[in-house]
């Protein structure tokens, strides 16, 4: 078993603490917060053992799990890495770009490997679709939430789009050629809720949508390829995909067909996958485990953290052009 230690003890931190204590693939040796008054208290009510430094901690465990806000995650997985240190660090990986290249390239000279919390990456309803997505060509993300006071420090492009961000980019096999967004910061001090367009050199083009003063909450993709629709609900966990095959001579009566202008017939069916439960959050902590045992590449790898924060910072970034 892998000795772990948290750092942060928030909303996200008690969640990370508890499924770690948990997992059989991991030893949970305790936890930092900066709030000293938290940490007792989650102490208190937990059992969990509190450090009191985070060297401290970093000195007892095989890696770091780095559930702090993003402005810390540079410095204290750097301290982590120096160490010899495996780190899983949630999203987005740092602050800014040069950052993330800075802990690659730490990673790479300590031997440790890294994984970023991109959590809908393990989405039972995008994990069930993912290999059937094939050279989509347009896209559409819609990421809407409630307002909520924790996460407003950071653009809701950040807070929410980073997660459409990422997952995009682990199906699109292409580069990034433009990007075009607007935003508007309503009740914060930044974006509150944010479009923005995400062209590939392949072609593709993505429509990305996050707000987080909705009525409702909402967190739906929907990918078209040729002759297959692609849709992922990732807060219901249901997909669906829809393809299109040339239509048989003597179609059945309840066939659906299509036929376009040149007379061309296609049959319209359904092909859905079937949805696997899961806890996507012990499941990614997890596989990042056996991806350490292993000696394997972690499924979300800092690289991948590192293109998702930057082509997050180029939607911001058009934000003032």
């Amino acid at each position: 078993m892998l000795k772990v230690g948290v750092l942060g003890a928030g909303h996200l931190g008690k969640i990370h603490l508890k499924l770690l204590n948990q997992s059989e693939k991991y030893e949970l040796v305790g936890f930092y917060d900066a709030d000293s008054k938290n940490a007792k208290k989650v102490a208190a009510e937990f059992g969990y053992k509190t450090f009191t430094s985070i060297a401290e901690l970093i000195a007892e465990v095989d890696l770091i799990d780095i559930v702090t806000p993003t402005l810390s995650h540079f410095e204290v997985a750097k301290h982590a890495i120096t160490q010899g240190k495996h780190v899983f660090i949630e999203k987005p990986i740092t602050n800014t770009f040069a950052e993330a290249q800075e802990l690659i390239a730490l990673a790479k000279k300590y031997g440790v490997k890294g994984q970023v919390g991109h959590v809908e990456r393990f989405n039972p309803a995008f994990k069930a679709v993912a290999s059937r997505i094939d050279n989509p060509m347009f896209i559409e993300a819609h990421r809407l939430a409630e307002f909520n006071p924790r996460g407003t420090d950071v653009p809701v492009v950040l807070d929410l789009m980073i997660h459409d961000i990422d997952a995009i980019l682990s199906v699109v096999k292409s580069k990034v050629k433009n990007i075009s967004a607007s935003g508007v910061s309503v009740i914060s001090d930044t974006p509150d809720i944010a479009n923005a367009r995400i062209e590939f050199e392949n072609g593709c083009v993505a429509n990305l949508t996050a707000s987080r003063i909705s009525m409702k909450n909402m967190r739906k993709s929907r990918f078209f390829q040729r002759d297959a629709y692609i849709s992922v609900d990732f807060l219901e966990k249901k997909c669906e995909v829809v393809k299109m095959k040339d239509a048989s001579p003597t179609p059945d009566d309840y066939a659906m067909i299509l036929q376009n202008a040149e007379g061309v017939k296609k049959q319209i069916y359904f092909d859905n996958p079937e949805v696997l439960e899961n806890n996507a959050i012990l499941e990614e902590l997890e596989t990042f485990a056996d991806a350490i045992n292993n000696k394997t590449t972690p499924i979300v790898t800092l690289e991948e953290g590192a293109e998702a924060l930057r082509v997050a910072n180029g939607v911001i970034a058009s934000f003032s052009k």
